[in-house]
């Protein structure tokens, strides 16, 4: 391929992906719109309980790479038959993983989500809120496995028309359930949640009818249990669940740090947090894209490719973040009026929404070689890198050179720019050596 041919294959695969990332944030913001109506009591309990949802739902994110990757690896080895036994090794996991932990979840509800607030309305409407979405646990981890199916056989735009579809169900039935609308019953600020969860299940039911049709052929829903498959994907998706779980609760700990210092730090800390969410997705988006590529051209035997389609997606992604970056760098007064009305607030927090986009630009290898190298089949190496540079190095540094120094929201947003740089210097370095082209797959 060209240069420009490489660049729109990523872009093909890639841009859907952001665009599935984007819409998974899109449920709890249209549950937080709607719930908004009702009052701040409302809209913080269903904000707690989102990120609880949030915690839980990492513990199975694994499945979608482990998925993708295999799909690829045997996509790219020819052995098409066998192409959708992963699917099926990841939909049974995704019920005896999801079914206990959902119970377990709901039944000590109580006590997560006590660690995040003590208003006892505020609980209330958590406690009912999360106890709906949380029985969609099994749907999700379902079609975190059918999503592994279409980014595999590079195909994320299928699975992309479904989120929308279930986008629209989910706005209906949040609308009906929460005020009483279209003759449904009126559950206040639970409705929202019991309406995402019934979008949820349908989403994973026309999703398991599209890949059956497509995948059944390929061994979807055919083949006897393949014990190696189910060893397979459980082996390759327990650290990168884990890594997600320990990011998510990095993320409490890092808000603990920032209070320490002040509330204000904390208001301003959650809108630069959620500024640098978004900032990554085309990072991740692309990075996930590069899964795909990497372990089909791996499947083909063809090592200096899957390392050149790293390379070339890193530079794509550059690109695009240094783009979405201009603003915070340019113009960081006119995107924090958009949540901080006190001008005080909005001149603390200037300095460090810079540093914000230019550690999101350093970090960029970082974000996409992750991905990657889950696609190489390189899991255990992505958490133990990863989950030790920050709890091993951010976070220590975090609590020293801000509440305990006394450098405050700044200090810890430059300890966030080191960690950032010298996390993609280490995974570039990884990359460079190649040693993960040589991790067979089942």
């Amino acid at each position: 391929m060209s240069q420009p041919q490489r660049v729109r294959t990523i872009l093909t695969l890639g841009l859907p992906i952001i665009g599935g990332m984007l819409s998974q944030s899109l449920l709890n913001l249209v549950d937080a719109a709607m719930v908004g109506r009702l009052g701040e009591t409302a809209l913080a309990g269903v904000g707690i309980a989102g990120y609880a949802n949030f915690i839980a739902l990492s513990c199975i994110i694994g499945l979608s790479s482990a998925v993708q990757s295999l799909v690829a690896r045997r996509h790219g080895e020819g052995r098409r038959a066998e192409m959708a036994r992963p699917v099926n090794a990841g939909i049974i996991l995704a019920l005896t993983i999801a079914l206990p932990l959902s119970l377990l979840f709901a039944t000590f509800s109580d006590s997560l989500l006590g660690l995040m607030s003590r208003d006892s309305a505020v609980l209330a409407i958590a406690n009912d809120y999360f106890d709906y979405r949380i029985l969609a646990m099994s749907a999700v981890g379902i079609n975190f496995s059918l999503r592994g199916w279409w980014n595999g056989t590079y195909r994320p735009m299928v699975h992309l028309r479904l989120l929308l579809v279930m986008h629209l169900f989910n706005v209906i039935l949040s609308y009906g359930l929460i005020f009483g609308a279209l003759g449904l019953p009126t559950l206040g600020a639970a409705g929202a949640g019991l309406g995402t969860c019934i979008a949820l299940i349908i989403g994973c039911l026309l999703n398991a009818a599209l890949v059956w049709r497509d995948a059944r052929k390929h061994g979807f829903l055919r083949a006897k249990r393949d014990r190696r498959a189910l060893a397979t994907v459980l082996s390759l998706s327990l650290p990168h669940s884990l890594q997600q779980l320990l990011f998510a609760i990095a993320i409490a700990v890092l808000f603990w740090i920032i209070g320490q210092i002040g509330t204000q730090e904390q208001a301003i800390a959650h809108v630069l947090i959620n500024l640098a969410l978004f900032l990554i997705l085309p990072g991740v988006g692309l990075g996930m894209a590069s899964t795909s590529l990497v372990s089909h051209a791996l499947g083909r035997n063809q090592p200096s490719e899957a390392q050149q389609w790293g390379w070339d997606v890193i530079k794509t992604a550059l690109a695009i973040i240094c783009l979405l970056s201009l603003p915070m760098w340019l113009a960081p007064e006119h995107i924090l009026a958009l949540f901080i009305t006190d001008p005080q607030l909005v001149d603390q927090a200037r300095l460090p929404l810079q540093i914000t986009g230019l550690a999101i630009c350093l970090d960029a290898a970082s974000l996409v070689l992750t991905q990657a190298l889950l696609g190489a089949g390189a899991h255990r190496l992505v958490m133990m890198v990863s989950v030790g540079g920050q709890w091993l190095f951010y976070l220590p540094l975090a609590w020293l050179f801000g509440p305990h120094l006394g450098f405050g929201l700044t200090g810890i947003w430059l300890v966030q720019l080191v960690h950032r740089s010298l996390s993609s210097l280490v995974f570039i370095g990884i990359w460079r050596r190649r040693h993960w082209a040589h991790i067979k797959l089942g």
